[in-house]
């Protein structure tokens, strides 16, 4: 029912620095809202991130992405059928967050989430904030968000049985953390057991390395902007590191993801942790980033490798 991951909504009074944060370090285009805030472009759309005046430094809402006016009827109906509040947002909503229509509630945790059909599309090409090859969105969206809970069994059958998100697959060590898909991208979304309900982090996936180690560069100069050093997933094979955002979250800054077929797809747990190498978590506590370097050495030790996946044009074949 849903497609993709459309769009995230952020609440700050901080502007002026997730201004400099998207176009400096993300590489996004930055525009004053109409109304106050900013619209960050990724792609070919109006915006894909916005920033809204507020003080309690948070996600406001994530925006899902549904085929037309009868897949959200559908997906209203669904919702209600199953006691979940649904409210149709107003014209004046639906201009804000440049969209047809929507319609907004809740997950079992009270994060708000939007969906929405007839995304605007921007009268001009995105300029970049700095020199980047650009984005990988399209038909796989804007990336995924991931979400902190207190139980994954709390909120998982909300989001795969009445949502239809799928499993990809899950991690059970240092951290509890399952994986779910909409479309090729490995997944769109996940959740992380932390024992705290929150968010996060977002990931936006770039189409060459070099733009995620140029980045990487950027972010080494600014001091504690680094909360995940750079390193490559055991899932979805993507090379990375993340950044906290002007609002306390992460931003994962990524290239290299894999592809799959969801009609197809078969879940399996992550039997080396979530990481190949890499990725030291300045969020996690002491025992379990030691017990996430062990998952490491021990892929290391079992020979552990991973084919990159390489966009057309980004690639030369070498001869051996």
């Amino acid at each position: 029912m849903l497609i993709s991951f459309g769009y995230l909504g952020v609440r700050s009074d901080h502007g002026e620095d997730w201004a400099s944060f998207a176009k400096n370090l993300l590489g996004m285009e930055a525009c004053t809202a109409a109304g106050g805030g900013l619209e960050l472009r990724m792609d070919e759309r109006r915006q894909r991130v916005f920033v809204e005046p507020g003080r309690d430094e948070s996600v406001a809402c994530t925006g899902w992405e549904v085929a037309d006016a009868r897949a959200l009827a559908k997906l209203a109906d669904r919702l209600s059928d199953a006691d979940c509040p649904v409210e149709r947002g107003s014209a004046a909503l639906a201009a804000r967050r440049g969209v047809r229509e929507l319609i907004v509630f809740a997950d079992p945790n009270g994060n708000r989430l939007e969906a929405f059909w007839g995304a605007e599309q921007a009268n001009r090409p995105m300029q970049p904030g700095r020199s980047i090859s650009g984005f990988r969105t399209g038909e796989l969206g804007l990336g995924h968000a991931v979400l902190t809970v207190a139980s994954a069994e709390a909120v998982i059958p909300f989001y795969r049985d009445l949502l239809g998100f799928k499993l990809s697959d899950y991690a059970l060590r240092p951290f509890r953390a399952y994986f779910f898909h909409l479309n090729a991208r490995h997944h769109s979304f996940a959740v992380v057991e932390t024992g705290n309900n929150g968010f996060h982090h977002l990931m936006v996936e770039l189409r060459s390395l070099d733009d995620v180690g140029q980045a990487y560069d950027l972010a080494q100069q600014e001091q504690d902007r680094v909360g995940v050093t750079l390193g490559r997933h055991t899932n979805d094979f993507m090379t990375s590191f993340y950044a906290w955002s002007p609002s306390g979250f992460l931003v994962e800054y990524g290239w290299g993801g894999r592809s799959i077929d969801p009609e197809s797809w078969r879940a399996c747990e992550c039997d080396y942790g979530p990481s190949l190498w890499g990725h030291e978590r300045s969020w996690l506590p002491p025992a379990k980033c030691a017990e996430a370097l062990a998952l490491r050495l021990h892929a290391a030790r079992a020979g552990q490798r991973a084919p990159a996946h390489v966009l057309a044009g980004f690639h030369v074949v070498m001869e051996r």
